[in-house]
């Protein structure tokens, strides 16, 4: 008879044992990074499905829309997953959010102030995406969260 080998358990609280991750503040400030980045996702995801319900107006969804559209589901599904595993504690998925988060919004503030690129609809609703990823760049380069990762 044989016995089974010892797996690593990951801790639980999801912060891989590191202490420094445990402080209520960060937590808390994880947390409304996560918040913030959920509800740019599922903003992203109710307006591509808008996009494909409108898309027999051309005025309302052009080709430009669609392609926007497209690319933003897919960076704000990315960013759920670096903003979970940034709240766990990896390092890399934290500068990934950091960088992706900023270059989304960036992207956006073009977006909005590019007068005819894009329909008012959409502007508008890159303008509250933005606002959305405003927080998440606020929070996660913040000293708190930017001395928890720099400790590791």
């Amino acid at each position: 008879m044989t016995t089974p080998m010892p797996h690593a358990v990951e801790p639980t609280g999801g912060d891989l044992g590191l202490p420094h991750l445990r402080h209520p503040h960060l937590r808390r400030a994880l947390r409304s990074a996560k918040l913030l980045v959920g509800g740019y996702a599922l903003l992203s995801a109710l307006t591509l499905a808008a996009v494909i319900l409108l898309r027999h107006h051309p005025d309302l969804v052009t080709d430009a829309v669609w392609v926007r559209a497209s690319i933003v589901v897919a960076t704000s599904l990315l960013m759920v997953s670096f903003a979970v595993r940034t709240g766990r504690g990896h390092s890399r998925s934290y500068l990934r959010l950091r960088l992706t988060s900023g270059i989304m919004l960036a992207a956006i503030a073009v977006i909005v102030a590019l007068p005819g690129a894009f329909p008012v609809w959409l502007r508008a609703e890159q303008g509250v995406c933005g606002v959305l990823l405003l927080g998440v760049v606020v929070i996660v380069n913040g000293r708190r969260v930017r001395s928890a990762f720099a400790a590791r």
